[in-house]
């Protein structure tokens, strides 16, 4: 029964943190938490809703159509060969939301948190080609490494989001691991590549 429990947790826990989420989880906390918040509400709806469609709607959409199409089980699409196509359309929804940021002259650090979370989707795809890294911690591993990036832009103490973000982080690698989706290797190299890929794209953009 324990063990029922804990499963059921952890696809809930892994299905509310997906990576898709990665993007907006980031926008969100700029909206709430930082100067931000002083924004007009319709723009920042504007923006949370171009995030929403090119990093959530889309790729969803994409890769369940592709699903369908090989009807394949979810188990069977997480299969390190089966995951080529369903990177591609990520990728490819998350440069058009770059490109659509660019053309409308949005801020830059706020390019470079799709632009890290798209980095980190093509570094995870040329992994996944010869070994199947976990994209869930990428998407935690961004939004620690975008926590950092934030406290160096805006000069606030990152230590409890941070300790935080390595509590939530901790609970989806033992998520990803009770459901026997990555080893504690892949969860852990997942982490580190969407950890750096945050603080190096999202300062890299603002230099």
């Amino acid at each position: 029964m324990t063990t029922k429990y804990a499963i059921k947790f952890a696809q809930i826990y892994s299905a509310i943190f997906s990576p898709f989420y990665a993007p907006i989880w980031a926008f969100l906390w700029l909206f709430f938490f930082s100067y931000l918040r002083l924004w007009p509400w319709g723009y920042k709806a504007f923006i949370l809703v171009v995030v929403a469609v090119f990093t959530i709607l889309l790729p969803r959409l994409g890769v369940e159509v592709f699903r369908r199409i090989n009807k394949w089980s979810r188990w069977q699409l997480s299969h390190r060969e089966h995951r080529h196509m369903p990177y591609f359309i990520t990728i490819a929804s998350y440069a058009s939301c770059v490109f659509i940021f660019m053309q409308t002259g949005m801020a830059l650090f706020m390019r470079g948190i799709v632009l890290a979370m798209l980095i980190t989707g093509l570094i995870c795809a040329l992994v996944n080609a010869w070994w199947k890294v976990s994209t869930h911690m990428a998407g935690m591993g961004g939004l620690f490494g975008t926590i950092i990036a934030f406290s160096y832009l805006f000069y606030f103490n990152p230590l409890f989001p941070m300790c935080v973000m390595l509590l939530m982080s901790g609970v989806m690698g033992t998520s990803r691991m009770v459901l026997r989706q990555h080893s504690l290797a892949q969860v852990v190299v997942g982490f580190l590549i969407g950890t750096v890929c945050a603080l190096m794209f999202i300062l890299l953009v603002w230099i």
